[in-house]
């Protein structure tokens, strides 16, 4: 599977992330529904927003992986935040643990602060589309 990064100029460089992801014929999509910070007794494994960030995307990457796929095979990440501020000030421990999983793939993202997540103590939920 090859994808393309579409970055326009005119929207200037994007940083950690793509403008567009274009994937050439022939891959099968797999949607990943929203993963929180949970183990295997689905039980939060952190309060730390950093420590759920890197478990939810753990997360995500464990459903690709199960699927037969990659990290540099997910073609989005839309990730939802109860608390934009503490992303944005802990933006550096972030991008550090996402390099760990990711490497230097970045595809199309989007963040979005939300009143509150569906599981209680969680304070960030990833969901993704990747093609295989």
């Amino acid at each position: 599977m090859a994808f393309t990064f579409i970055n326009p100029r005119s929207l200037g460089a994007p940083h950690g992330y793509a403008n567009g992801v274009l994937a050439e014929p022939g891959g099968r999509l797999l949607f990943v529904a929203g993963q929180v910070a949970w183990d295997e007794q689905q039980q939060i494994v952190s309060s730390d927003f950093v420590d759920q960030f890197e478990r939810a995307l753990a997360n995500v990457l464990a459903v690709v992986a199960e699927a037969g796929g990659r990290p540099e095979q997910v073609a989005r990440l839309v990730i939802y935040v109860s608390n934009k501020s503490e992303y944005v000030s802990r933006t550096r421990e972030v991008g550090e643990r996402y390099r760990v999983q990711m490497g230097r793939h970045f595809p199309a993202m989007v963040l979005v602060e939300v009143k509150s997540l569906l599981e209680e103590q969680a304070k960030v939920e990833i969901e993704a589309i990747a093609v295989l």
